[in-house]
């Protein structure tokens, strides 16, 4: 009787790209910013794409693509407009130092590289903005530079293959190195958006598709039925409770007082409902001496709650009345309750606009 010897795993960094790219040319997704197969990606879309993505999901960021293509079809397009217009755009997408960041970049490129982005990781880690992600991502799908492009979705795909104990964040340089080591010199953007897609659609976070995986004789945490259990993550350490207070005063011929937020910092540069400082020790018995006018305040029922990275935040809103005559102090100005929507105002600022027209 002959002994029965399970296959050898092997490690990913041995894996060849073929099985891959063979699932990729039958099941790749179709998204607005990626291009047709036998079509030359468009570097501005690419870009565009994925400054939007960075922690943010591809369902959220389609209907911002298409209305910013739409305005903005190219980098000199986009190079030629306001701040202000690309944070209202952006408004309601978060991380809006993202917006920010993009439009210098536009004006960096137009400006500078006459329109054209740099076609090497070197050379796009020079723009603003473009940290060591986004550079690999856009030199190897646009340029078809080789290079290891790792987001959320390959973390998973590859802490699975490898059974990798290590937990995130400390994991990454090891996993940057098995995926430089799968990523091969023909078609790297396509192993790139391949990896992607496959993290997405078939190595989901909770009961992955392992059986349609072209991956799937070389993966060792689906051989020991562990692959739900990865990637590790460290615990998560207790996000700290912040307060404040927002204040909504509104004129009898219906326009309303917003502020814009400081260029830098949280939020910077977006309109807000003016707001009081957001602390853990906020003092709520004082919070009308944050307020931008002199009124008879009223503390509306219920508060706004929103997480941001680092802290949770929870805002009472104060409301009063204006007279038709009320000049907005030299920080603030008046605009009109039915042009609200078309401000930059970031989504918490929209919560408590929500919460004090609701009231």
């Amino acid at each position: 009787m002959l002994n029965s010897v399970a296959p050898e795993v092997k490690s990913p960094e041995g894996l060849h790209a073929d099985a891959l790219l063979a699932w990729y040319d039958r099941h790749r997704r179709r998204l607005p910013w990626r291009a047709l197969p036998g079509e030359k990606p468009d570097p501005y879309r690419v870009w565009l794409s994925e400054i939007m993505l960075q922690q943010t999901t591809v369902k959220t960021v389609g209907p911002y693509f298409q209305a910013f293509l739409t305005r903005w079809p190219t980098v000199d397009a986009m190079a030629e407009s306001d701040e202000e217009d690309i944070l209202k755009a952006w408004a309601g997408l978060g991380y809006y130092s993202r917006a920010r960041n993009l439009h210098a970049c536009a004006r960096f490129v137009s400006a500078r590289l006459d329109g054209r982005f740099p076609d090497t990781v070197e050379g796009l880690r020079q723009l603003p903005g473009i940290g060591a992600y986004t550079a690999a991502a856009v030199a190897a799908i646009a340029f078809d530079r080789r290079a290891a492009v790792v987001d959320g979705n390959v973390e998973r795909v590859v802490t699975r293959l490898e059974a990798l104990e290590t937990p995130l964040p400390q994991a990454k340089p090891r996993i940057a190195e098995i995926v430089d080591g799968m990523t091969p010199a023909d078609r790297p953007g396509d192993f790139a958006q391949g990896m992607m897609d496959l993290g997405a659609t078939i190595c989901t976070p909770k009961r992955p598709a392992c059986g349609l995986c072209p991956y799937l004789p070389f993966c060792r945490a689906r051989r020991e039925g562990t692959q739900e259990t990865f990637p590790r993550k460290a615990p998560k350490a207790r996000r700290p409770l912040r307060r404040g207070a927002a204040f909504w005063i509104v004129r009898p011929d219906g326009w309303v007082l917003v502020r814009k937020r400081p260029d830098k910092g949280l939020l910077g540069g977006m309109t807000e409902i003016p707001s009081s400082v957001w602390s853990e020790d906020f003092d709520s018995g004082t919070a009308v001496n944050y307020a931008p006018l002199k009124a008879k305040w009223r503390k509306l029922p219920g508060e706004v709650s929103h997480g941001f990275t680092h802290f949770e935040l929870a805002v009472s809103v104060y409301a009063a009345d204006a007279l038709l005559s009320t000049k907005a102090p030299a920080d603030c100005r008046w605009v009109r309750l039915d042009e609200l929507d078309g401000e930059a105002l970031p989504t918490v600022m929209r919560k408590i606009v929500a919460l004090a027209r609701g009231s």
